[in-house]
């Protein structure tokens, strides 16, 4: 794949939905709308790989000639998913860049969304030029984390699934976006279980700086001021779209 390339595309595949954007590689901006189709129930291979082309198709760019990056909700190792937190459990162990690869005709770079959101916001966002350990949190269906350590990214941290002492369900079943909507909680009330969360994050890594993405990080001035934390919290500059953003800029490493 070229390293000249100044534009590439980003696809983000979430839980609930599946957007994607032509990007402009130098800035880190979107060149085009966002599309957005809704993630099939389910999400299983074949549906996603369908929902994938009509967001291609979409953007006329479905040939190869302009790179392509694809984010997942999932442990990536080496392009197979190795967990299945909000999709099918056929994802698990599954080849699905492969997969993509041959389903799509073309040569992609496959990695965990929560990975590539973090990608973003060290090349173009709120982690740019920032020493030490940066905690990127994207707050959504579930709860996904990216580790940068003075601009480095360390992969599939997956720090929404940390156990809450004596209770059965981890942190992202009950402090996600999700669980906000599910249960219908105030801004407050999502508010004091961030706080565990982050409180929880500060005693185990000692971070420089927390970064807030994921769609609700629009909404960031109503819970982010409720938080007490010790560390600087801010919310991703690029919002939700530090998923396509950063899936885009990382296709250049496709082999």
């Amino acid at each position: 794949m070229t390293t000249k390339a100044t534009r590439a595309v980003g696809v983000d595949i979430g839980g609930t939905g599946i957007k994607g954007a032509l990007v402009d590689l130098e800035e880190g901006v979107l060149l085009t709308d966002r599309v957005k189709v809704a993630t099939p129930a389910g999400a299983e291979p074949d549906d996603v790989l369908a929902a994938v082309r009509v967001v291609l198709d979409t953007l006329g760019v479905a040939d190869a000639e302009v790179p392509l990056g694809v984010a997942f909700p999932a442990i990536v190792r080496r392009g197979r998913t190795m967990s299945a937190a909000n999709v099918s459990q056929k994802w698990i162990g599954f080849e699905a860049e492969e997969f993509f690869e041959e389903g799509l005709g073309r040569e992609i770079h496959f990695a965990n969304d929560a990975d590539v959101a973090g990608i973003a916001e060290v090349r173009y966002g709120a982690a740019r030029d920032v020493d030490g350990l940066v905690i990127l949190t994207t707050l959504g269906t579930g709860i996904g984390t990216a580790l940068l350590y003075n601009g480095v990214l360390i992969p599939n941290s997956e720090l929404g699934h940390l156990q809450r002492a004596e209770k059965k369900k981890d942190f992202e079943a009950v402090a996600a976006y999700s669980a906000m909507e599910r249960e219908s909680l105030s801004w407050k009330e999502w508010a004091g279980r961030l706080q565990a969360y982050y409180n929880h994050l500060e005693f185990l890594f000692s971070p420089d700086l927390f970064i807030v993405g994921g769609g609700v990080s629009k909404h960031a001035d109503e819970f982010l001021p409720l938080l007490d934390l010790q560390t600087p919290i801010v919310p991703a500059r690029h919002r939700n779209n530090a998923g396509i953003i950063g899936a885009a800029a990382l296709s250049l490493t496709a082999d």
